[in-house]
């Protein structure tokens, strides 16, 4: 079970391929999987990961990177630009991952058939805290046409679920970067000087969002000197539009105790320390969202929009799992805070009175972190998962 393949679709701009890319990176470092990532978006790694190049094959962090055509060819996974000795003589691996039901070429599915042993198939789908994902967690369906097995393996925030992306030395490079000088060096790499000791420092990372501007103007009009930090991308579109500028890369907003900045887009490590670094954090989609509970820190989360407000059923769940051990005043805070922000409302009040218990949340954040790290994380699981079923 040394051989794995990752098909990804680049769907949510960054976090599909950001879940992927670590999955992968963490089986490679951890587990001594020799690992393809099949990606049709090479533009989004490269953003994540700026060594990725255009070319049809590369290795990357010990991770075989291939570009995902339109016309896949089976004899085009028979990979000559770099030779790995433990990849199958005919290409299919040991375990193939089909990432958030992105479905595999036909004629890939078709040679995992004639292959033998076939390989191990999971759907490794979204996160989520919905109950019914216990459930469904490790079911397994035939394919209608071939009989090939297909297991949906769900990621979530219990025992019953696969857990959540955790290297294994994650916690104590975050603890070492807060114990040590780290911020002030990686603040001013990426550009930034923090403006006050005494305020709060913020990065604000969501979807096109009219919520915005209500927060830039309770930033603005705060008691506290607020500096925010905004990765360039979407997000800007709606600051821009409420700030009555064009901002862009090292560019700057000042109004009021707000010092707004926009940064460059980060790759992966350098977006982690930034969620380290920071007092509060804005995240948005499933990677960032992740890796801001691992952060401890006070964080909002912009989930990805779906039809019909669907995603709004998976954002309370989480919230319910979240919040169930803290105190029904906080706990009603953060609630309307986040749901406010999901919803594009005026959010300035929400934020004033969460503010107002600021310690408590932080504290809250913490302990969450803390209870979710007991849990094995999911690259563990799947690992294991698959040793208990070749």
């Amino acid at each position: 079970m040394k051989t794995w393949d990752i098909f990804c679709r680049v769907i949510d701009n960054y976090g599909d391929i950001g879940v992927c890319w670590r999955l992968a990176r963490q089986l490679v470092d951890e587990h001594k999987i020799s690992v393809r990532l099949w990606v049709d978006e090479i533009a989004a790694l490269k953003h994540i990961w700026p060594d990725a190049t255009f070319e049809q094959v590369q290795s990357l962090a010990g991770v075989t990177v291939c570009i995902w055509p339109e016309d896949f060819q089976v004899d085009a996974i028979q990979i000559d630009a770099i030779q790995i000795d433990t990849i199958q003589a005919n290409g299919i691996p040991d375990v193939v991952i089909e990432a958030f039901a992105c479905h595999l070429p036909d004629v890939y599915v078709a040679a995992m058939l004639q292959a033998n042993p076939q390989p191990i198939w999971l759907n490794l789908e979204y996160l989520s805290a919905e109950s019914w994902v216990e459930g469904c967690h490790q079911l397994s369906s035939m394919h209608p046409q071939n009989g090939l097995k297909k297991t949906f393996y769900f990621p979530g925030f219990s025992e019953k679920t696969g857990g959540i992306l955790r290297e294994q030395d994650l916690l104590l490079r975050r603890d070492s970067f807060n114990a040590s000088h780290e911020k002030e060096s990686f603040l001013t790499r990426i550009g930034v000087t923090p403006q006050a000791e005494t305020g709060l420092l913020i990065s604000l990372f969501s979807y096109e969002n009219t919520a915005i501007e209500g927060l830039l103007k309770a930033w603005s009009q705060s008691s506290l000197p607020v500096q925010c930090l905004v990765p360039a991308g979407k997000t800007l579109v709606s600051i821009n539009s409420a700030c009555g500028m064009e901002l862009g890369v090292g560019d700057s907003f000042s109004k009021g105790s707000l010092t707004l900045q926009v940064i460059p887009f980060l790759t992966q490590v350098d977006y982690d320390q930034l969620l380290w670094a920071c007092d509060i954090n804005f995240i948005r989609g499933e990677d960032s969202f992740v890796r801001a509970q691992w952060a401890a820190k006070p964080f909002v989360w912009h989930i990805y929009p779906q039809e019909e407000d669907a995603h709004l059923i998976k954002l309370n769940a989480f919230l319910d799992k979240y919040l169930q051990a803290t105190d029904p005043e906080l706990s009603g805070l953060i609630s309307h805070m986040w749901l406010a922000w999901n919803n594009g409302e005026d959010c300035a009040k929400a934020w004033e009175n969460l503010l107002a218990r600021y310690d408590d949340w932080r504290e809250q954040s913490r302990v969450w972190c803390q209870n979710l790290s007991a849990m094995p994380d999911l690259a563990t699981n799947l690992v294991h998962f698959c040793q208990k079923v070749m």
